[in-house]
């Protein structure tokens, strides 16, 4: 009797242990996608940095019902002339104007682009075939903002956000390509020396919108900016 009483409470004893790793496991799993917290923040002493601190960090968000369109059917024009000309009129030097009719100036025909991505200079001519050579980039990538709190965020305001000038550079087209839709952690340009530049243009990005990070994301850019004490945010 005495031994069938000793099995019983082994086992109870068994069965209690598992109850509580299984209920550690759950609540660290919780921890890990939904963390919100500023513990464990690695602290980076500039203007980037201090932006930087004040972003939330949590997991992804599924990317159901992500499409372009989410974020507007295109560039949208303004004052005659659309998001991309006039990212290609900020960016590129030599510029040579399309031939128009109008009374706004705004194609760009051609020009020269010093790629902060990869440091390559580029010519750049408007047609079929080679318009792709320079390509704009959404430095948030809309895939990765609609799965960082873009979501949340009204209809308009996500056309806001693919076409600020904030959130958009000129850029090689095969280093566009090669990014995708990556972040800070699985993506940087080749050229080390816009890193810093870069990192802050995407902290500048989410902190307007209101984006989060998730902690490898958060860790890749304190890292970075480790590297430039003095980075400040693009305005």
């Amino acid at each position: 009797m005495k031994k069938r009483h000793l099995v019983i409470i082994l086992n109870c004893v068994a069965i209690g242990l598992i109850t509580l790793v299984g209920v550690n496991k759950t609540n660290e799993l919780s921890l890990n996608i939904n963390d919100d917290s500023s513990t464990n923040k690695q602290v980076v002493s500039s203007t980037a940095g201090d932006a930087l601190a004040t972003l939330a960090i949590k997991g992804r968000a599924p990317k159901t019902n992500y499409s372009r369109e989410q974020f507007g059917g295109g560039w949208q024009t303004t004052n005659g002339c659309d998001t991309r000309n006039q990212i290609l009129r900020r960016d590129l030097t030599d510029i040579v104007n399309a031939p128009t009719t109008d009374t706004v100036t705004c194609i760009v025909a051609a020009g020269t682009l010093q790629d902060p991505y990869t440091g390559k200079q580029i010519a750049f001519v408007r047609g079929e075939e080679t318009s792709d050579a320079v390509q704009i980039d959404h430095v948030v990538a809309l895939s990765d903002a609609w799965q960082k709190g873009a979501q949340q965020l009204t209809y308009q305001q996500r056309v806001a956000l693919a076409n600020d000038p904030l959130e958009l550079l000129a850029v090689e087209g095969l280093a566009n390509q090669q990014k995708g839709d990556g972040d800070a952690a699985t993506w940087l340009p080749s050229n080390k020396s816009f890193r810093c530049s870069y990192v802050a243009r995407q902290i500048a990005v989410k902190k307007k919108y209101n984006l989060w990070v998730t902690r490898s994301e958060y860790d890749a850019m304190a890292r970075i900016l480790l590297a430039c004490p003095e980075q400040t945010l693009p305005s």
